[in-house]
């Protein structure tokens, strides 16, 4: 049985299974941890403020986001520009709304802006907000996939 369907353009696209939108979710999300966590490692260490901090959290967390499709699509033999667009299309969605729950859990955590490196309770609010970020952006990454949108894009390429 086809489970395909067609979007208003004519294009054919399948119907996502969730393995593949925890797959593609589990890749976002381990970009943006590896940034969010260095950036707030970063600003932590080094006294910053938090909204110097946070800014520097959220960017790397993008430049790392797309860096792991860019360069999963250069490697499949895209040139830059079109794997740029491919990157962008995949994770932008993903990514912000990733970084907007877990930037949300920590700020709202209190104590959790304040708390330094050593402290469990940066850890806990960090890494909690990545498990909520999952849970939210998972099911938005299966809609993506199934109307061709986000990863769908990527796996066009491998």
């Amino acid at each position: 049985m086809d489970h395909s369907t067609h979007d208003h353009e004519g294009r054919h696209h399948g119907t996502a299974t969730w393995g593949t939108a925890v797959k593609a979710t589990l890749h976002c999300l381990t970009g943006c941890a590896i940034g969010e966590i260095l950036g707030m490692v970063i600003g932590t260490a080094l006294e910053w403020d938090n909204l110097p901090t946070m800014v520097l959290a959220i960017g790397l967390a993008f430049l790392f986001g797309y860096s792991f499709t860019l360069f999963a699509v250069l490697r499949a033999g895209l040139g830059l520009r079109s794997a740029i667009r491919i990157a962008l299309a995949a994770d932008t969605v993903s990514i912000t709304v990733m970084e907007f729950v877990d930037n949300a859990i920590i700020a709202l955590t209190p104590g959790a802006m304040d708390a330094h490196l050593t402290d469990g309770l940066f850890w806990s609010a960090l890494l909690g907000g990545f498990v909520v970020a999952f849970l939210v952006t998972a099911p938005i990454n299966k809609w993506m996939i199934g109307r061709g949108k986000g990863h769908a894009v990527v796996h066009a390429h491998h």
